[in-house]
């Protein structure tokens, strides 16, 4: 029995115009919606996987807002047992500070007799790009951590995991209980069904303070740079324009 937990972060949705807020520390989410990266997404999908093959089980995890709770019933729906809430304000927390609430986390239970085998996050934070937390969090708890997974599994207490290297795939073996930071394109992440969504409303969260005070990011301000300009020339229509392309190509090397 594999017991996985996965941790999730509640980012504003990036697929559209990125607003920053007034203060330039983050991301306006008020009107492009909130949701979890999609790392997060493929995390939370080997998550399942991973307890569906061992008969184990899985719970999420949240360090965030009130708001959070969202999201951890999103991945509920999906197949998750159990929800954590570690409720603070995202916006005090560096990557530091959430590596060591999920510490916290991974620490009480073991204390408590009941030890996660695996702990699974997104590689990189989908609002910040901060690829900080999960290689902070197996420092402070002490595991093996394997970066750029895109399939987990576990057999006979290791963990396989496939990750893209620079010449083909290549294939890691730790032993449990271990860290994993999955990126996104391994693994298609489900679709909750109606029964998966009925489900997760009735699960209780757990809410918990935050163990430590924040230290913060250290960030200063982000900015988004102004859009890249373009030009783009009509060269014809049709079989006329066919010279025109080739004087391009040439033009580009492509063709010689």
């Amino acid at each position: 029995m594999t017991r996985v937990l996965a941790a999730v972060k509640r980012v504003a949705d990036t697929s559209g115009e990125v607003v920053l807020t007034e203060d330039g520390q983050g991301l306006d989410g008020r009107f492009a919606g909130w949701t979890i990266g999609d790392h997060d997404a493929c995390a939370v999908e080997l998550a399942i996987r991973v307890a569906e093959a061992g008969d184990g089980s899985v719970t999420v995890l949240s360090v965030g807002a009130p708001e959070a709770v969202e999201q951890i019933r999103s991945a509920l729906a999906l197949g998750a047992g159990a929800g954590i809430l570690v409720e603070t304000d995202p916006s005090a927390m560096g990557p530091a500070d959430v590596a060591a609430e999920i510490a916290a986390v991974v620490s009480g239970a073991a204390e408590a007799g009941e030890p996660y085998d695996l702990v699974v996050l997104g590689n990189d934070a989908a609002d910040t790009g901060d690829f900080q937390v999960p290689i902070r969090l197996a420092h402070l708890v002490g595991r093996p951590i394997v970066t750029g997974a895109r399939m987990l599994e576990v057999a006979d207490g290791v963990l396989v995991a496939q990750v893209q290297g620079p010449y083909g795939d290549e294939t890691y073996e730790l032993p449990l209980p271990a860290v994993a930071a999955v990126l996104e394109g391994g693994a298609e992440p489900r679709y909750p069904s109606l029964r998966g969504r009925m489900a997760a409303k009735k699960v209780e969260i757990d809410v918990r303070a935050p163990a430590g005070s924040p230290s913060g990011s250290g960030r200063v301000r982000w900015h988004v740079p102004p859009a890249a300009s373009g030009e783009a020339e009509v060269l014809g229509e049709g079989p006329a324009a066919a010279p025109a392309v080739v004087e391009v190509l040439e033009r580009l090397g492509v063709l010689r």
